[in-house]
């Protein structure tokens, strides 16, 4: 058996510039970071006593004869994807710290997570910008995602990094070099809540997409943010500049569609700056999801009960990205004849 974990991901700046859309004609880049919350993958040969072929346990219980039956896409199309067939039976389960379709970039997490554990099972080492591409392919090429790249970079890499995207489709991962105690001062001023999951995030991500050649000054500026926080973490003054321009990207990114935003998150965000939130986001693509606020350690309390209704997620920086946390080797017996 291989049980993965992977992290989800925060992102700061320079969401929809990730786009292939977009970094294909101009370069894209994304300062995002990983978060003390996972996702789990485990896998195994499932023995041959029992009477289904493959077990896959996610939302779903699903018992099959056929890699062809199973009905989670990422899965189904994941097996054939990395050449695996019926030859032998399997079993893959899924677990999460945080719920599916909310923003935190989940769909891909558990890509690179099951990639992981299933090149593991086969006793393959994937470096970690080989699994950012094989994820990126598999949603991209083969399941026809409306996704962005940075998910699937930041869970196998982890860490607080700028991801450049270049025009030619490759991607290079720069670790933002700042001191521990300059992290643990950013990470005092960020806080989470959960307004729900949503379907709606791909329908979103189209409309994002489709409307990139009106919106290209936006997302130009958009881009532009990522160096200037760059510039605001490394340097040694205050960070309220870094909370401010959380606000400036969450008012340039709800305008790049209808359905980035909506009136209960419009509401949330004007009672978190009526608080003292300097900034804040909505992450993923929009429509409903987790929501990440600057506010000043004095004044979360505050927020915290305006928005009492919400779950607060509490979380730190992680820095490891998609690992194999158990491997057992032991051999399963095997079918005879």
């Amino acid at each position: 058996m291989i049980i993965s974990r992977t992290p989800y991901r925060v992102s700061f700046f320079g969401g929809g510039t990730d786009y292939p859309a977009w970094y294909l004609k101009e370069g894209g880049a994304v300062l995002s970071t990983t978060i003390d919350k996972y996702c789990y993958v485990s896998a195994r040969r499932l023995p041959p006593f029992f009477g289904e072929r493959h077990r896959i346990v996610w939302s779903h219980i699903e018992t099959v004869s056929s890699i062809s039956e199973i009905l989670h896409p990422a899965v189904r199309e994941g097996l054939r994807f990395l050449g695996f067939d019926n030859a032998e039976g399997l079993e893959i389960h899924h677990q999460g710290d945080l719920p599916a379709r909310s923003g935190i970039g989940s769909s891909s997490t558990f890509t690179v997570g099951l990639i992981r554990a299933l090149t593991a099972l086969r006793g393959q080492n994937v470096s970690k910008h080989d699994l950012a591409l094989k994820a990126l392919e598999l949603e991209q090429q083969v399941l026809k995602e409306n996704v962005g790249s940075q998910d699937q970079v930041a869970a196998a890499y982890g860490g607080l990094n700028i991801v450049h995207f270049h025009r030619d489709g490759s991607f290079r991962v720069e670790p933002v070099a700042v001191p521990r105690e300059r992290v643990t001062e950013l990470e005092q001023n960020l806080c989470m809540l959960y307004t729900g999951s949503s379907r709606l995030g791909g329908e979103v991500a189209a409309k994002v997409i489709a409307g990139m050649g009106d919106r290209t000054a936006e997302l130009r500026r958009m881009r532009q943010l990522v160096d200037d926080a760059h510039g605001i973490l490394t340097g040694g003054g205050s960070l309220t500049a870094f909370g401010e321009m959380l606000h400036q990207t969450w008012v340039l990114k709800r305008g790049l569609a209808d359905g980035v935003s909506n009136a209960e998150v419009d509401a949330i965000y004007l009672i978190a700056r009526d608080c003292g939130a300097l900034g804040g986001k909505l992450l993923g693509a929009g429509a409903k999801g987790f929501m990440l606020f600057f506010c000043p350690p004095e004044k979360q309390a505050s927020l915290r009960a305006a928005l009492s209704q919400f779950v607060w997620v509490p979380f730190r920086f992680e820095w490891e990205g998609s690992t194999t946390i158990y491997r057992d080797s032991n051999l399963i017996p095997q079918r005879i004849g």
